[in-house]
């Protein structure tokens, strides 16, 4: 009998061409930013995909909204507050399988020392011969957090208008390769 392991087909993030991104409001806008330093797992049971899973940590000092100052202001204690809480990380439980490309990967999320269960939306976008042979494959995931939820509290009010929304969009694009042999 093979083992366990044999079945599944082990993929790690591409962070060159992945990308981990939010969008939250500011006033009347949306502003969007991505983290450049991450590393994650896809462990894909391609019989039986519900046993699949997804790992996840992030460098939350490599937050990058394209503004200097406001990157310096979302590392500090107000927001993620890097020094006490330098990674994020996702680890699944569950995976619900919607369709030959769409699943509901449910997991726990930690963030600025808090973990929440969150369900992120999963698009399988393909898989093929990669740049180095080996195979490459593609995956989109959204989902939506309340950043209050893990104490990331900061706002100031202006003529009664928040300047930092509580809901965090977030979108994965992510590029997961096997590793070189």
């Amino acid at each position: 009998m093979t083992p366990l392991v044999a079945l599944l087909l082990v993929l790690q993030f591409d962070p060159v061409h992945s990308t981990v991104g939010f969008k939250v409001r500011h006033f009347f806008s949306n502003v969007e930013g991505h983290f450049d330093k991450f590393t994650g797992t896809v462990q894909v049971d391609p019989d039986h995909p519900e046993n699949s899973s997804v790992e996840c940590t992030i460098q939350t000092a490599s937050v990058d909204t394209g503004t200097a100052k406001r990157d310096d202001h979302l590392r500090s204690p107000d927001f993620f507050d890097v020094e006490k809480f330098p990674t994020m990380t996702f680890k699944s439980k569950k995976v619900n399988v919607l369709g030959p490309d769409g699943a509901d990967v449910v997991g726990d999320l930690t963030l600025h020392g808090v973990t929440k269960e969150v369900t992120l939306h999963v698009k399988f976008l393909g898989k093929g011969k990669g740049m180095k042979g080996g195979l490459t494959t593609g995956w989109e995931a959204t989902t939506q957090i309340k950043r209050e939820d893990y104490g990331l509290v900061w706002n100031k009010v202006v003529e009664g208008t928040a300047v930092v929304g509580d809901d965090v969009d977030i979108d994965l694009q992510i590029a997961a390769d096997e590793p070189p042999k």
